[in-house]
């Protein structure tokens, strides 16, 4: 399974670089090994993700924002999923992956 994280390398907008880089961060910080798309540069991974994001997930009015999250070919959300998961103590469920056990619930 590979956790694919589509993003925007060029964008005018501060809050998509803030999401993209709140994503990313928690990721490396917690060792979820991840591949970056970026998607300014590959038309085909571009047209791939906005393909493959779900009908109700799409918004009303012109393409979804990265970031948006894979593993592999299933989708997992985007920036206010992630961030919704990660309020719910539940990423590794979200992404698809098994939880890694933490410092917590080895001292529990």
């Amino acid at each position: 399974m590979v956790i694919r994280v589509y993003i925007a390398s060029s964008t005018g907008s501060i809050a998509i670089k803030k999401h993209q880089q709140a994503m990313v961060g928690f990721l490396e910080a917690n060792r979820i090994s991840f591949q970056e798309v970026d998607i300014t540069m590959l038309e085909e991974q571009r047209q791939w993700m906005y393909r493959n994001i779900p009908k109700d997930k799409q918004p009303e009015k012109g393409n979804p924002l990265p970031p948006q999250i894979f593993n592999d070919d299933h989708y997992c959300g985007d920036y206010e999923d992630f961030f919704q998961s990660k309020e719910d103590n539940t990423v590794f469920a979200f992404l698809g992956l098994s939880a890694q056990p933490s410092v917590k619930d080895s001292e529990s």
